[in-house]
């Protein structure tokens, strides 16, 4: 068994290597149980060398960080499949919609139905990819410079095709949620496009495990207020959903 203090060296290193951590993982890696990890993160997150997150801990600075998407997918993967499942619900029939980058956004593209006839503006490429052969479904790719971390493509290019668009509805991730800052990314060039997809849609619609909520990621997207609905997970605090909804954002849990 290994001391303590080869202990938590183990999980910084693991943090560091992979951006991530889950307690269930290290607890089994270790032989020793959950509550003993917890006590090793907390000690870890007042020593300011990480910060912990809904059964994971991720280095300090995550909120800021710029996590490939494979990565983020693995995150959290339950609570994104019942967010997932949550936004395709809300879809109508004969729908046009507009899905943004993320890990969550990407899961939902997975197991997406259509009603009836749907329409899709993606600047994703993984999206675009995962629903160009489905039944029943139309895919509008934005162009643009593709950014490897998110698969995203980014720049005046996808911002021109926006403007003569009219969507019902725009589904997006974040890397942050504040009620007090608003919603963030990794970038500003992913920001300001995602900002600009907001003004062509009827309804924002933001999907977000609950870990993400008090973090601020790189790129201020908008104020919370200018968010319609936020479906996340239940594992978001009731103090926290308290002050979302107080901005006027629709808050959704599953």
């Amino acid at each position: 068994m290994k001391s303590i203090a080869e202990r938590r060296k183990y999980i910084l290193d693991n943090i560091f290597q992979n951006g991530f951590v889950r307690v269930a993982d290290l607890a089994e890696a270790l032989s020793v149980t959950q509550t003993t990890i917890r006590k090793d993160l907390t000690y870890l997150e007042g020593q300011g060398l990480l910060y912990r997150a809904y059964g994971s801990a991720l280095p300090t600075a995550a909120p800021v960080m710029d996590i490939s998407l494979n990565t983020k997918r693995l995150i959290h993967l339950k609570q994104k499949q019942r967010i997932a499942a949550r936004a395709i619900a809300m879809l109508q029939e004969n729908d046009s919609i507009i899905m943004g980058a993320g890990s969550t956004v990407g899961v939902m593209a997975e197991i997406i139905k259509p009603k009836g006839r749907l329409n899709v503006v993606t600047p994703a490429v993984n999206i675009a990819m995962a629903l160009g052969d489905m039944s029943g479904i139309s895919v509008m790719q934005l162009g643009g410079i593709l950014y490897g971390n998110s698969f995203c493509v980014i720049g005046s290019e996808a911002k021109g095709m926006l403007n003569n668009l009219h969507c019902s509805k725009l589904f997006f991730g974040v890397d942050g949620i504040d009620p007090d800052f608003g919603a963030t990314c990794a970038t500003i060039e992913e920001a300001e496009l995602l900002h600009q997809m907001m003004g062509v849609v009827a309804t924002s619609i933001v999907l977000a495990d609950s870990s993400k909520i008090g973090f601020k990621g790189f790129g201020r997207i908008c104020a919370m207020g200018e968010v319609d609905v936020l479906i996340t997970d239940s594992g978001i605090s009731d103090s926290a959903r308290k002050a979302i909804e107080k901005t006027g954002v629709r808050v959704i849990t599953v």
